[in-house]
């Protein structure tokens, strides 16, 4: 007899058994349809022992001390601070777009003050934002939305910047110093062994149970529980009863070279050249010396496994009959990127996860599994 079954064994459904484990003492059978722990931030040494991610990179940063300090308890961290290229008009320029970016394309030599200037002179006003496309416009213009943005988001999404919610664009800052780090969170790492292992660590406990490669609704009725945590795509969950959410997906080729490094930094984004969207080369993140090196090379896709919700209204709208649905379900919790339709960074689903503990603490327990 289990407390809970948690469906799926990423980063939420893993914070929530170690949780319930360890901290209410309660038995969790963790069921997983892959043949791995760790969901999509999942990496691995391929043949030629260079430690890559299965699923495309995943660099951790948050600006959570919570989220950060509970994680510490099963890995220890590697300083990494990520940098990103971008290549266009044949050649390389920093990203996020900053002092140096605007420099260097443009042959000048301007400050701070005056690159805020420049900006403003090349922004196109847009009184009512609301796609992905006027929240750059508005903020840089035109030719520097068509360079750096466009071609890229169109790749990603199979739809023109114009057709997306402004929280697309909005993700990625424009700066007027010269800090040309992607990302600016507080805590800025990489698990020193890699995800895997901190997945490791963080369940290993006699309270808890792994099944993979197995198909939760093949074992439901062959295991008692008193309740349910769910991580996997929710309308997938109800049986498409309103339809399929949409989502984006990826296809990764992962290459290894008789070379110690192929770039510059750790990623390069092809915003208008060529089918795929990026090539990461793993050693910049995971810090590992060898003579060879790996890369891999991101295609979007309209099929394969769910990666990205697609930011359009009808989609929330969608989505809001779903969720309707599962706030039904008292016995069952709906936690993660695909059982909640957002589009998470991994230090984003640890807090919602470590906050649903929370609650599942708060509340009185009902006793006798909720069947569906």
């Amino acid at each position: 007899m289990y407390d809970y079954l948690i469906v799926g064994a990423g980063f939420a459904g893993s914070v929530l058994a170690e949780r319930l484990a360890s901290e209410a003492g309660k038995k969790v059978l963790i069921v997983e349809k892959r043949n791995h722990i760790g969901g999509n931030a999942y990496d691995h040494y391929d043949d030629a022992g260079v430690l890559v991610h299965k699923y495309g990179p995943h660099i951790f940063h948050t600006n959570s001390k919570d989220v950060f300090d509970y994680l510490s308890k099963f890995t220890q961290w590697r300083n990494y601070q990520h940098r990103v290229l971008v290549s266009t008009d044949g050649q390389l320029f920093q990203m996020p777009i900053n002092l140096n970016t605007i420099n260097a394309m443009y042959g000048l030599s301007l400050n701070s003050d005056q690159v805020e200037e420049f900006f403003a002179s090349k922004a196109e006003k847009v009184d009512d934002i609301r796609t992905s496309e006027d929240v750059v416009v508005n903020r840089i213009g035109r030719e520097l939305y068509e360079k750096f943005f466009r071609g890229y988001t169109r790749k990603q999404w199979d739809l023109d910047p114009s057709e997306l919610n402004a929280s697309v664009t909005a993700r990625v800052p424009t700066r007027t110093n010269r800090d040309d780090r992607y990302f600016t969170d507080t805590y800025q790492a990489m698990p020193l062994h890699g995800y895997t292992r901190m997945f490791e660590n963080m369940l290993n406990h006699p309270n808890i149970k792994v099944m993979l490669n197995t198909n939760y609704r093949e074992v439901m009725d062959e295991i008692q529980f008193d309740k349910l945590i769910y991580t996997g795509p929710v309308d997938e969950f109800f049986d498409y009863k309103f339809g399929k959410l949409p989502y984006r997906s990826l296809e990764f080729k992962f290459e290894t070279l008789d070379k110690e490094w192929y770039q510059e930094t750790g990623t390069i984004n092809y915003p208008n050249d060529y089918d795929f969207t990026r090539i990461t080369e793993f050693k910049y993140l995971t810090g590992q010396k060898h003579h060879r090196t790996s890369l891999v090379y991101e295609f979007p896709r309209a099929e394969g496994d769910p990666y990205y919700p697609i930011p359009k209204p009808e989609n929330a709208e969608l989505y809001k009959k779903y969720q309707q649905l599962a706030s039904g379900l008292s016995n069952v919790h709906f936690v993660g990127r695909l059982a909640t339709y957002k589009y998470y960074n991994m230090d984003q689903v640890v807090a919602q996860a470590l906050s649903t503990f929370k609650t599942i603490q708060k509340n009185t327990p009902v006793t006798g599994p909720e069947r569906i």
